[in-house]
């Protein structure tokens, strides 16, 4: 009988691909060999490794001391003050004050550019729109919109008075509206009258005006005309985006900030149903942010950056915006489906926009597989360099399908593991140094000290599952649970005392590199046997008419559980007896 504190492995996986000689040579890091000297150093001394990493950071004033650590509670750069919004924003204007920060598509077809010196004039804008509305720092101001470039100017113009924002995803309902309000206490909601996905009018403001019904603390409404509709407003209440912008002007000095203030609320799912609100702060996520950025996605003055996620999510926070932008870098943002008009909407503007870098999830790359490769045919991809993953673990034929038919077999890979509680990547290959294999994340970045451990705490063997933890506190990890301490003590440092417990199983090979088996609360017992559901579906994915899966446990006589697998097969694929037998 295996160790029950531990889970098992089923995944194999050989081929590997090294970096493409070509990309290795104008890489930041340009060997594997160099890799292994900055991942042994920063892990001789994580603090003076981040703090030559925040050091690239704009500080009003330096800190007096890198990190206070009392478990589990850290404080990064104490005494120091930075603003998120000048290191985004002010101090590009010297030099790439005409270069574009963002290039914008709207789902109809429209386009907006906005340089750094643009967008810098239309943030300082609106935080006097905020601060005339009464909202002073440390109050917390809800954006509940569609993917546009005033969701951005929005979250920066709170970074620079030092008001805390928590986006809400623009799907959700008037009752999680309601719910994240009241949690945080927001005095103000930025929303639009609404937004487009897959040619439909997503009306934001009716939600919003649902909502606010039961949310005491807001003051004020903010609306941006996006789609044009008629909506209704509520005199006193609410206020037009565009009346509020034409009567301030765009001087707005940054706010100093202490290392420690309170940069974002973003709320994500909890195991007893109550969202949990992840309390990131300022100094140290843009120390990490901005370091994983340059790094893993090897960011070149010239590249155009797409990542795909809405900003409603961690992704969008750290690497649409403020990553990004606080390397300077051309940021495309699109507010769409990729299927609308038509199934190759992401390829065409790939091609369109000579996109370099393209980061996205393995849902949609699975989605893509099921729609079939005449759609990526069809188009010029030859502008990309550089290929990412995020959100979840990526099976090996979706790599595989990838690598060859979006990246054409040139592009290196960097399959990235982090959570919102981490605020930013914490395992993922460095495109020029790290051979890659399908379906891993490779190695921790330099800095970051993780290790798989059995429920007891001790590190497993070889390929042995047990669960991800960290050792060290890092600079972007989550600072609490808003208003609700103790969950946050039990929730990530209790299941294993002294270590981060990331809820994850993974194991690690000889090379040392993390496999991610899936979620341990979607572990299946079968015959005793812990198997994490992440490794099956892949399984099941590698057949050739699969596109998609999922497994589940239902109680089973014999077994405890049995597996039951629900797939879905690629386009004009139909199922067999071989497939239900395999």
């Amino acid at each position: 009988m295996p160790d029950q504190s531990s889970i098992e492995s089923t995944l194999q996986e050989s081929r590997v691909f090294p970096p493409p000689s070509e990309f290795a040579a104008e890489a930041h890091v340009k060997s594997f060999d160099e890799y292994e000297c900055l991942f042994a150093e920063a892990a001789a001394d994580p603090q003076a490794h981040w703090a030559r990493q925040a050091e690239e950071l704009h500080w009003f004033k330096k800190w007096k001391t890198v990190l206070e650590w009392n478990e589990p509670h850290a404080k990064w750069f104490v005494g120091g003050e930075i603003n998120i919004s000048y290191n985004c924003l002010d101090r590009h204007l010297a030099t790439r004050a005409d270069k574009l920060a963002f290039i914008w598509e709207g789902e109809p077809g429209e386009q907006r550019r906005l340089t750094y010196r643009e967008l810098h004039a239309e943030v300082c804008r609106f935080a006097n729109v905020l601060k005339n509305l009464g909202v002073r720092k440390g109050d917390r101001v809800a954006l509940y919109m569609p993917l546009v470039p005033e969701l951005a100017i929005a979250m920066l113009a709170c970074t620079r008075i030092g008001a805390a924002h928590t986006v809400i995803f623009g799907g959700f309902s008037a009752e999680a509206i309601r719910d994240r309000v009241n949690d945080c206490g927001c005095v103000l909601i930025v929303t639009a009258d609404g937004g487009y996905r897959r040619g439909s009018e997503i009306k934001l403001k009716a939600i919003v005006d649902e909502a606010v019904q039961g949310t005491p603390t807001v003051q004020s409404v903010v609306v941006f005309k996006r789609t044009g509709s008629k909506i209704d407003m509520t005199e006193g209440r609410d206020h037009w985006w565009h009346d509020l912008m034409a009567s301030v002007d765009a001087d707005c000095e940054a706010e100093p900030l202490d290392s420690e203030h309170p940069l974002f609320i973003l709320y994500t799912s909890g195991t007893t149903g109550k969202p949990k609100g992840i309390l990131h702060t300022t100094g140290g996520y843009l120390t990490q942010a901005a370091y994983t950025t340059k790094l893993v996605f090897d960011l070149k003055d010239d590249d155009i950056y797409w990542c795909t996620a809405d900003i409603g999510w961690i992704t969008g926070h750290s690497y649409v915006v403020y990553g990004p932008l606080a390397n300077g870098a051309t940021v495309f943002m699109y507010e769409g489906a990729p299927n609308f008009p038509g199934f190759d909407r992401f390829w065409d503007i790939i091609e369109r926009n000579k996109v370099s870098l393209f980061y996205t999830a393995p849902t949609a790359i699975r989605a893509f597989i099921k729609w079939g490769d005449k759609y990526p045919n069809k188009h010029d991809l030859s502008s990309l360099r550089l290929l990412g993953t995020v959100g979840e673990p990526i099976n090996p034929e979706a790599w595989m399908w990838y690598h060859e038919k979006i990246g054409g077999g040139r592009c290196p890979i960097v399959d990235t593991w982090w959570q919102t509680e981490t605020g930013s990547i914490m395992i993922s290959p460095l495109p020029g140094a790290t051979p890659t294999v399908p379906g891993t994340a490779t190695r921790p970045l330099p800095g970051i000290l993780l290790d798989v451990v059995t429920k007891s705490g001790q590190s497993v063997g070889v390929n042995e599952g047990g669960y991800l933890v960290a050792k060290h506190p890092w600079p972007s990890m989550l600072r609490t649970i808003w208003g609700d301490d103790e969950r946050y003590k039990k929730t990530y440092w209790s299941e294993i005392p002294g270590h981060y417990f990331a809820g994850d199983g993974a194991r690690r090979d000889e090379r040392g590199y993390f496999w991610i088996m899936g979620r341990v609360d979607d572990v299946i017992n079968v015959s005793g046997h812990r198997l994490g559901t992440a490794e099956i579906e892949s399984a099941l994915v590698s057949h050739e008419t699969v596109a998609e899966a999922a497994v589940v446990g239902r109680p089973d006589e014999i077994k405890g559980q049995a597996i039951s697998a629900f797939v879905t097969l690629e386009g004009g694929r139909e199922g067999s007896d071989e497939l239900k037998e395999a």
